[in-house]
């Protein structure tokens, strides 16, 4: 697909490009971005890149959101009772909370991740480093870096995608490293099991036969 669209290299990952044609009461309405579309429109991908950057912040606003703040909407949405999610919720430290990064839509919102300034805030008021862990398409969670060795968490978050996500919502099955005193992201493991499938590739063995003349 990436022979066909306009994108560039983020991480592990890589970021492509979606025409937003309408945004109604059914949904929002787009279409990827393809090459022969790029030069109808007459951009270059790096044109693309600082128009979708400003134009997405603008149209689908990021948000970081607390475990419960998410699941409370999830419930009541639901029809249970305000006072039956409270007293499900707990009163956890920020630092030992699961952070939901999205957007207003919640629709391929793990490119919000992107937005470097809303990482730093949350971990400025977490006062530790992140861990990103890559949900789906549409989310990531973050959390604070003493929560977990990350080849822990990349396991889980394998074993999430494998179970609970569809293959074309899988993002990675790596997780990323949020530094808040250099202010970057980087990739925290590099797990073996790279494949969105699920398919695992075992290493081909050969027995090499010393042939003998005489």
């Amino acid at each position: 697909m990436l022979k066909d669209v306009p994108s560039r290299e983020f991480q592990d990952l890589s970021i492509i490009y979606r025409w937003v044609v309408k945004i109604d009461e059914q949904g929002i309405h787009s279409a990827m971005v393809t090459n022969s579309l790029a030069e109808n429109f007459g951009l270059s991908e790096e044109q693309m890149f600082k128009l979708a950057e400003e134009n997405t912040r603008r149209i689908m606003p990021p948000t970081v959101r607390s475990m419960d703040e998410v699941m409370r909407e999830i419930f009541t949405s639901e029809g249970m009772p305000l006072e039956f999610v409270e007293m499900m919720e707990s009163e956890m430290p920020k630092d030992r909370t699961m952070w939901v990064i999205s957007n207003e839509r919640g629709i391929n919102g793990a490119v919000s991740m992107v937005y470097e300034d809303k990482l730093h805030e949350l971990a400025e008021s977490m006062e530790t480093d992140l861990y990103i862990l890559p949900s789906s398409t549409h989310e990531v969670i973050a959390v604070s870096t003493s929560m977990g060795d990350p080849n822990e968490l990349a396991h889980m978050v394998v074993e999430v995608n494998m179970d609970q996500v569809a293959l074309d919502e899988r993002l990675s099955n790596q997780v990323y490293h949020y530094d808040k005193d250099l202010r970057k992201l980087s990739l925290a493991t590099d797990t073996p099991n790279k494949r969105l499938d699920g398919i695992e590739t075992e290493p081909k063995h050969y027995d090499l036969v010393k042939n003998q003349s005489r």
